[in-house]
């Protein structure tokens, strides 16, 4: 199966699509990692890719898009793989129809309410990288992390007006996609609002996994 996940920043895409690797059997491909292994590997989409970024410039669609398909001709996509933070926009998913059949496009639904409590309230650890949340998760000494002992910080775009800043421009670029598969009769929406295992279940449910 190729599946795209959707919804808005702070809805929960990354945590279900550590999940449904596992669970599908599929790799999980962000065009970030892309990016940044190509320009590691200096291969030619790298250089290119590059140059926009270190001008300070998106890297253009075209060029996303030649790296995607590079990326999914890899024998661990042969028996499909899960998109997490693309398509963005509706010429993206246009330009993505055309090298890949996307079997399914899976939306969490979580109101902007819910997503500003969870992103605000979140704090990370810079050395180890575990992730806490003051209500959800909390450390056991307050902005101490328990697994070693350094401070805990609020990413800066967990900032509440940086929060705000993405899911305008998520309702803006992004939500038209919601349409887009849906005239596709590809798309399956599930509730965002639940726990991780709860949601985990929808989604099992809804890709009849």
């Amino acid at each position: 199966m190729n599946l795209i996940l959707l919804g808005a920043p702070g809805a929960g895409k990354g945590t279900l699509a550590s999940y449904l690797i596992e669970k599908m059997g599929v790799p999980s491909i962000s065009t970030g990692n892309i990016l940044r292994e190509a320009i590691k590997n200096d291969t030619p989409l790298g250089r290119q890719a590059k140059d926009f970024m270190d001008a300070g410039q998106l890297v253009p669609d075209k060029l996303v898009i030649d790296l995607l398909e590079e990326r999914i001709a890899k024998r661990d996509c042969k028996s499909g793989f899960i998109l997490d933070g693309f398509p963005r926009t509706i010429p993206q998913a246009e330009a993505l129809d055309k090298i890949a059949n996307i079997d399914c496009a899976l939306s969490l639904d979580v109101p902007y309410e819910v997503i500003e409590k969870r992103m605000t309230g979140r704090r990370v650890c810079l050395r180890c990288g575990a992730t806490y949340h003051v209500v959800a998760n909390p450390p056991r000494v307050e902005g101490i992390c328990d697994i070693c002992g350094d401070k805990l910080i609020i990413r800066s775009d967990d900032q509440p007006d940086v929060v705000r800043r993405r899911q305008e421009t998520y309702h803006e670029q992004t939500e038209p996609l919601i349409d887009y598969y849906t005239a596709q009769g590809k798309l399956k929406t599930i509730d965002g609002t639940q726990g991780i295992r709860e949601t985990e279940k929808l989604a099992v449910q809804a890709l009849g996994l």
